[in-house]
C-alpha cells in the first residue's frame, strides 16, 4: 500500500476531558487515521467515545494491556493521568506501536528516561502533546529564531500565569496522580516552548520555589467554582529560575491562583543580541535600526507561515496531521522526546529545590 493511500489505525488509552477535547475531535478530521479501539477504566466513556468518534466495528477496552495484544494498532495516544503515563506508553511501544503521550512526559525523571529508553529500543516513534507549538505565533516566532533574527537569545521568560483558573474536576488536585499543579500542568507548556524558541537543552542549574497560599480557602473565586480546600493538595504557584550551560537564562513562572491582573498561559518572552519578541498581545518583535529603537505587531492572519494553511486549521489540527505525516513519510516528530525530557528534568529540579531550598546542579 503507498503511502498517500495507507490509513493508520489509532487507538486512545484514556477517554477523558483531554481526548475528547483534543485528540478524538482532531484525529477524526485526518484522512490518514482511523480510531479503531477506545480504552478507559470507567467503560461508559470508552463507549461513547468509540461510538462519537469510532470506525467500524471500534472495539472497547478496560484494560489497555488487553487492547496492546491487537497487532492491527499501529498508533497509540495515552491520554490518562501523569502517573500512568510511561507505563502505559513503554508498553505501548514494546508492542510495536507509535505512541503520542499527552504532556507532560511523565511525573517523574526517572519514568521519563523508561519511555526514552523504549522508543530507542524498539525503533518506534514516541512524541508528547505540546500542542502550543503549532501555534500561528510561535510557528512565526520559530521560523524567527532560525533564521537569527532575535541573535544569540540569552534570557528568556516563560509565563503561565492564572488569576484564578483552578481546573477542579478529574484529578488535577491529586498529587499522587499529577506530580503537581499548576508548574507541571500549565508551567510545562511555557518551558517548552521557551527552550524550543531558544533551542537550548542543556541545563546547568535549576532554583525554585512553590507555594500553596490560596489553596486552603473555602468559596474561593474561580472560573469553575469554588474548589474542595481538603482536595487541594498540589501547589497553586510555582517559580523556577532556570541557568543553562552557555550560561543563558530562563524565568518560569506559572500559577492557577495568583494576585496579579496581567495574566497570560503557554507564552514566551525572548531577549537575544540582534533583537527581543513577546506573546503578550500577539507577536511583538522589538529591535534597534540605524540608531533607532522600534517593535513591531506581526500581522498572522495573512497566512505564510511554514505547515499553516490557514485559520481553517487550529493547532489541534495542525498537532495531529504533522504526527500522522511524521509516522507514514517516517520523519523525525516536531516534538522530539528528548526535547520533552528535558522538560521534565527542569520541572522536577524546581520542585525538588522548592522542598529543599537549595539549588539544583545537572550534572
Amino acid at each position: 500500500m503507498s503511502k498517500s493511500t495507507q490509513t493508520l489505525n489509532i487507538a486512545i488509552i484514556g477517554c477523558g476531558g483531554i481526548a475528547n477535547g483534543k485528540h478524538m475531535p482532531s484525529l477524526a478530521k485526518q484522512q490518514q487515521a482511523q480510531m479503531v479501539a477506545f480504552c478507559d477504566i470507567v467503560k461508559e466513556r470508552a463507549e461513547k467515545a468509540a461510538e462519537e468518534y469510532g470506525a467500524k466495528d471500534a472495539k472497547v477496552y478496560t484494560d489497555y494491556r488487553e487492547l496492546l495484544k491487537d497487532q492491527s494498532i499501529d498508533v497509540v495516544h495515552v491520554c490518562t493521568p501523569n502517573d500512568s503515563h510511561s507505563e502505559i506508553t513503554v508498553a505501548a511501544l514494546e508492542s510495536g506501536k507509535h505512541v503520542m503521550c499527552e504532556k507532560p512526559m511523565a511525573k517523574t525523571v526517572a519514568q521519563a528516561q523508561e519511555m526514552l529508553d523504549a522508543a530507542r529500543r524498539t525503533g518506534k516513534k514516541l512524541t508528547i502533546g505540546y500542542q502550543n507549538r503549532y501555534r500561528p505565533d510561535s510557528l512565526y516566532l520559530k521560523q524567527l529564531c532560525e533564521a537569527g533574527e532575535l541573535g544569540d537569545i540569552y534570557l528568556g521568560k516563560a509565563l503561565a500565569i492564572r488569576r484564578r483558573a483552578v481546573p477542579t474536576w478529574g484529578v488535577f488536585l491529586d498529587e499522587e496522580k499529577q506530580g503537581g499543579g499548576p508548574l507541571i500542568d500549565i508551567g510545562t507548556h511555557a518551558l517548552d516552548l521557551t527552550l524550543w524558541m531558544m533551542d537550548n537543552y542543556k541545563p546547568k542549574s535549576v532554583l525554585g520555589s512553590s507555594f500553596h497560599k490560596l489553596g486552603q480557602r473555602k468559596d474561593a473565586a474561580n472560573a469553575w467554582g469554588p474548589w474542595d480546600p481538603e482536595q487541594f493538595k498540589v501547589e497553586d504557584s510555582a517559580f523556577g529560575f532556570i541557568t543553562m550551560e552557555n550560561g543563558a537564562t530562563i524565568m518560569l513562572e506559572s500559577s492557577w491562583a495568583l494576585n496579579v491582573v496581567e495574566t497570560g498561559e503557554a507564552k514566551t518572552i525572548l531577549a537575544g543580541t540582534e533583537g527581543g519578541a513577546d506573546m503578550k498581545d500577539g507577536l511583538r518583535i522589538n529591535g534597534e535600526k540605524l540608531g533607532r529603537l522600534y517593535d513591531t505587531n506581526i500581522d498572522l492572519q495573512a497566512g505564510g507561515v511554514a505547515f499553516y494553511s490557514g485559520t481553517a486549521e487550529s493547532e489541534s489540527d495542525l498537532e495531529q496531521r504533522l504526527w500522522i505525516e511524521a509516522i507514514l513519510e517516517d520523519k523525525e516528530p516536531i516534538v522530539k522526546p528528548e526535547q520533552a525530557f528535558v522538560v521534565t528534568q527542569i520541572l522536577e529540579a524546581i520542585y525538588e529545590s522548592a522542598k529543599t531550598g537549595k539549588a539544583v546542579y545537572f550534572e
